[in-house]
């Protein structure tokens, strides 16, 4: 079973861009319950749990809640038909990603060959966990109606999370790393 690593917000960060994904997903009637909105930092198929808890509560201890620059949308045309908003590919968020990626990769963990070719991104609205896949007209005109928002902020990033890939938050969570505070 394939894990996933993410980056989650502090909850004023997370309303505005929930108040986006809302939105959308009202307007093509996309989910009954939303995704949670975050950060994918790393894919790790069949992990040992305890093994990947040491090495990321290592990576991470000294970090403290850290600021993520959101600049602008991005799509990812079909197969995913993907709305989301794109980050800045540098400072914190980057280095830990690459961080998180090399130690695993070391550590024999089944990881992404190469996260050079990743874009940093918030999925808002795309066909997984979709109670119906949206037409092409619909995704082009979502991914022009968020790009026309030309979102440009940032958002603070609270706590690291190791989820499985289900769509009901009180089963996705595996483990939480919790940042420190400033």
């Amino acid at each position: 079973m394939k894990y996933y690593l993410v980056a989650l917000f502090d909850e004023e960060s997370y309303k505005y861009m929930e108040g986006i994904q809302r939105s959308i997903c009202r307007k093509y009637k996309l989910y009954k319950n939303m995704p949670m909105l975050h950060i994918t930092l790393e894919i790790i198929d069949d992990p040992d749990i305890e093994e990947l808890s040491r090495i990321v509560n290592n990576i991470i201890s000294p970090y403290k809640k850290f600021k993520v620059m959101i600049d602008g949308a991005i799509c990812f045309d079909p197969p995913y038909k993907s709305v989301n908003l794109k980050l800045q590919n540098k400072g914190y968020i980057s280095r830990l990603a690459r961080k998180i990626n090399d130690t695993l990769k070391l550590s024999n963990f089944k990881v992404r060959d190469n996260i050079d070719n990743w874009d940093l991104h918030i999925s808002l609205a795309n066909t997984n966990y979709a109670q119906r896949e949206w037409n092409s007209r619909e995704y082009l005109n979502a991914c022009e109606m968020t790009k026309g928002k030309n979102v440009k902020r940032t958002a603070t990033i609270e706590r690291i999370e190791l989820w499985k890939p289900i769509n009901n938050r009180k089963e996705m969570v595996v483990k939480s790393f919790p940042l420190r505070e400033f």
